[in-house]
């Protein structure tokens, strides 16, 4: 029951993948359609991750109330309507509108499903779960990019990934019976959804300032780690194609393709780190990646032929692979296994902060240049986040290896 509860927490991370990788490839062709400035595509992305901060906050309190499976269920539900509204919208401020529940319905279950998956499983499982999150988000934009290629149909895109959305939901609901036996025989949703909670509570603390976890040694680094991570993450994701566009001068369905090969090298790398965690561990995977993340994008930077761009989005995929989930995986081994539950929805906060402003703040620096400064700013953001992770290495010092997890 265990395997299968865990197959359905991956196909709802595929759901969550979906929607986020759609609105960076369809902008090139939904922009001239509804007459909006460049820079709104930062606005919209904005409203998206805030409405995720808003609901990730919030989220220790939803899954007492409801239980994991019914929380999930009703996040999936929110972004299938959502996703239909955007095939339907006729101005720029529906679209608006609709960004509210595609945000709000991504924070609760990811910070709930990321924090069951660091109590209960081994770091490889942590990979895996964010590998099919890559699959959600390698398969928006090549959809996208087949009905843009057929006279720039973008709404028939939204409706097909909404459609997708849909059967997820049905899976989902039919999965809520296996949530609640989940329960270990304890006979409520509830008492499920506290589980990992109250195992991370009573596990042997490695760290200190257990009492206060956002005064525990290198917390601050850590947090500054995410919100650059999701910010260069998101960053390449949303201004991708508009980068290709207009810099390389590449067709709008061309383009979602090629952004659509960046999101799947986050999916392959992230699938191979599950076997490399075997015998590497998290540090040096999360060092690893931001060295090949960052040589990516000075690829990118550098005045080459456009099919040296596809190889930098490549490479940077690939780099960005490993980091996050690693990053997950490794909380309670930096702050302990007490301070684990608390920090890892101020992780997700952070970093939906950083989806929330740094995409946002290209976008309005590039309407007062040009979309060129892409690579720039790819390029300062990854190096800082090397260095604030090596940073946070010195500070934390050797670290004991954390206590087995169930695999």
């Amino acid at each position: 029951m265990g395997t299968i509860l865990l197959v359905i927490i991956y196909l709802a991370f595929i759901s969550l993948g979906l929607p986020d990788s759609l609105l960076g490839a369809t902008w090139p062709a939904m922009q001239p359609q509804l007459q909006a400035p460049l820079g709104m595509a930062g606005v919209l992305f904005m409203v998206i991750a805030g409405g995720t901060i808003v609901s990730s906050l919030s989220s220790g309190a939803l899954l007492r109330r409801f239980g994991t499976g019914k929380v999930t269920l009703f996040s999936c539900v929110m972004t299938a309507g959502a996703l239909l509204g955007f095939a339907f919208v006729p101005s720029v401020f529906w679209l608006i509108v609709c960004c509210i529940p595609l945000g709000l319905g991504g924070g609760s279950v990811d910070a709930g499903l990321n924090h069951y998956v660091a109590a209960h499983y081994k770091a490889h499982h942590m990979s895996w779960l964010h590998c099919f999150w890559g699959v959600g988000a390698t398969a928006g934009p090549m959809i996208m990019a087949h009905f843009i290629s057929q006279q720039a149909a973008w709404r028939d895109g939204y409706l097909a990934v909404a459609g997708i959305q849909c059967l997820l939901v049905a899976v989902l609901l039919a999965s809520l019976p296996l949530w609640n036996r989940r329960s270990l025989g304890r006979g409520t949703a509830e008492r499920a959804s506290t589980e990992a909670v109250s195992v991370s509570a009573s596990a042997d603390d490695s760290g200190n300032g257990a009492a206060k976890p956002l005064k525990a040694k290198g917390v601050k680094l850590a947090l500054l780690s995410f919100l650059l991570y999701c910010g260069v993450e998101s960053t390449l994701g949303l201004w991708g194609s508009s980068f290709l566009v207009r810099e390389h001068e590449l067709p709008a369905d061309t383009a979602a393709k090629w952004v659509s090969l960046y999101y799947a090298g986050i999916t392959v790398g992230r699938f191979v780190t599950g076997f490399i965690t075997f015998q590497v561990n998290n540090r040096l995977l999360i060092r690893g990646g931001q060295v090949v993340a960052l040589t990516g994008v000075i690829v990118l930077l550098l005045p080459l032929p456009p099919s040296f761009a596809l190889a930098g989005f490549l490479i940077a995929g690939l780099g960005l692979a490993p980091i996050y989930p690693c990053m997950l995986h490794e909380t309670p081994v930096r702050f302990g296994k007490s301070n684990a539950s608390t920090l890892m929805g101020y992780q997700m906060a952070v970093a939906y902060t950083g989806s929330t402003l740094m995409p946002p703040l290209l976008g309005w620096v590039a309407g007062f240049s040009s979309i060129g400064i892409f690579p720039i700013y790819l390029v300062l953001s990854a190096g800082a986040m090397l260095l604030l992770t090596e940073r946070l290495n010195a500070v934390l010092g050797r670290k004991r290896p954390s206590a087995a997890l169930p695999s």
